[in-house]
């Protein structure tokens, strides 16, 4: 059988990180193929390599039988494969034909005819929009479609559909499977990436499984039951969740949401955390969870509900008064959000109480280093002391300097976001330690990771789909369990 597109023995490695090892795939001519895999699988690393934008150390790809273009043949990749990723590359400020035709007009722009092709285009793919129209005043849904015609426009009969429904709902949804169902009648293949499995058997009759950068297996989505699929995915699908030996929480409550709702990211979300309780957030990155814990953090501002932190309403999308309330807070990106990197350990481990350290406004550089010593002996910041710029820091200390920053008050609330992506497991073990510690001392905590063995700290885990809470998991979950729940296939 000759595939349309096939990747044979990729190997990838960015520096000591191997992305795929001797990883591929095999797609048929008419398909819709999936690729799915858990977070780090290598799913981006192949689609960086199908597209062009990365040469594979090892291995060879080929479309319908030959060799890929050269990697500075844009146009020939373009001829061969598209991509529609899940961040719109449409230019909000230039009308759709103008996106359509970007950078293809020639020398001088004869606008009457590229307005003409761009109707034609939008009509053989029947996307109803105008093409005069601004591309910023389209719908979400309009501005997916108007790429994939875009991307189907350079002559490629191979697209890739990266998380295409993740800021999607059920209707809209549904009108892009039709569509890709029309595509698909016209002879163009795909793949479909997405972390929701009901798609997969929905709109697919393939699917591939990653896990570890490696290739598991591929199946027709007919043959190939649920629970296996969940499990190919995760490995062991009867792990069960350590457990942990702190004390119940109890009936404090120090964190508490009512009826929170923002736009494109979540809809009517409520919780509560006790003290002495880790609540995990769970969910796809299109879950809305990471825009959730922003929100219980002080840094986005809902557009209806409620937060309370120890009894108090601080003021919504105001960090510090979220701090003030005894609230600390691990962000998503410690790069830009968690540190700044010329500043000292001591500087950045200190921020949030750098009023009580002097008087009239001016910060004792003494206080501030004994205060900065205590956190780096609680934490084992490895550094040369502390006045070293967090910037010399490897990745894992760094990211216990921010974490000294969200404990340096002794906050009775805490939000943990990803708090041990990049590090090593040794570093993931203190600073997962870090958060029992605090909830032992009687703090409450929210966590929210991709990472499923840091989710085993919790007391119970929140699962988010499509911007709601579906499902509340007490401890002793196993992988294939909970996977099943975030991924849609059981609620």
């Amino acid at each position: 059988m000759r595939f349309h597109v096939e990747a044979r023995n990729i190997t990838k490695r960015f520096g000591p990180t191997t992305a795929l090892n001797n990883a591929g795939i095999e797609i048929a001519p008419g398909q819709t193929h999936a690729l799915v895999g858990r977070n780090g699988a290598g799913k981006s690393t192949l689609v960086s390599i199908l597209t062009g934008l990365q040469r594979p150390d090892e291995g060879e790809v080929l479309f319908a039988g030959e060799a890929a273009p050269g990697p500075a043949d844009r146009d020939a990749w373009r001829r061969r494969v598209a991509c529609v990723y899940q961040k719109s590359t449409i230019i909000p400020a230039l009308t759709v034909a103008e996106n359509l035709f970007l950078n293809r007009q020639g020398r001088y722009v004869k606008w009457r005819e590229l307005r003409s092709k761009a109707r034609d285009l939008l009509a053989t793919y029947e996307v109803d929009v105008d093409a005069e129209a601004l591309a910023g005043d389209l719908g979400v849904e309009q501005r997916q479609l108007v790429e994939i015609a875009r991307a189907l426009s350079f002559g490629a009969t191979f697209i890739i559909l990266d998380e295409p429904t993740a800021r999607l709902d059920g209707p809209a949804i549904e009108r892009l499977f039709t569509r890709m169902r029309a595509l698909r009648e016209q002879g163009v293949t795909m793949m479909y990436i997405s972390h929701h499995l009901d798609e997969v058997y929905e709109i697919c009759q393939s699917v591939t499984v990653f896990r570890d950068a490696r290739h598991v297996m591929t199946r027709p989505v007919a043959e190939l039951p649920h629970d296996e699929l969940v499990s190919a995915m995760t490995g062991e699908a009867t792990a069960v969740a350590h457990q942990t030996r702190r004390r119940a929480p109890g009936d404090l409550v120090v964190l508490e949401a009512t009826g929170l709702s923002l736009r494109g990211r979540y809809e009517g979300v409520g919780l509560s955390v006790r003290a002495g309780e880790v609540v995990g957030l769970a969910g796809s990155a299109s879950s809305g969870k990471i825009g959730l814990a922003e929100t219980l953090a002080g840094l986005r501002k809902a557009d209806s509900g409620r937060i309370t932190v120890n009894g108090r309403r601080p003021k919504p999308g105001d960090v510090p008064a979220f701090l003030a309330a005894g609230l600390g807070f691990v962000p998503e990106d410690r790069h830009h959000e968690g540190f700044v990197p010329l500043l000292s350990v001591a500087e950045n481990s200190t921020m949030p109480v750098m009023r009580r350290l002097g008087s009239f406004g001016l910060v004792s550089p003494g206080r501030r280093r004994t205060r900065a010593k205590q956190m780096i002996r609680e934490l084992d910041i490895k550094t040369g002391g502390p006045d070293q710029p967090v910037a010399e820091l490897s990745g894992g200390n760094a990211q216990k300097v921010v974490f000294a920053r969200a404990l340096v008050d002794d906050p009775t609330a805490l939000v943990v976001m990803n708090p041990t992506a990049g590090v090593d497991v040794k570093s993931k073990q203190a600073l997962l330690g870090a958060v029992e510690d605090a909830v032992e001392r009687g703090a409450g905590a929210v966590l929210v990771s991709d990472e499923l063995d840091d989710l085993r700290i919790c007391d119970r885990v929140l699962v988010m789909f499509h911007g709601r809470i579906v499902k509340d998991v007490p401890r002793g979950w196993t992988d294939h369990e909970l996977v099943a729940v975030m991924e849609g296939i059981e609620q």
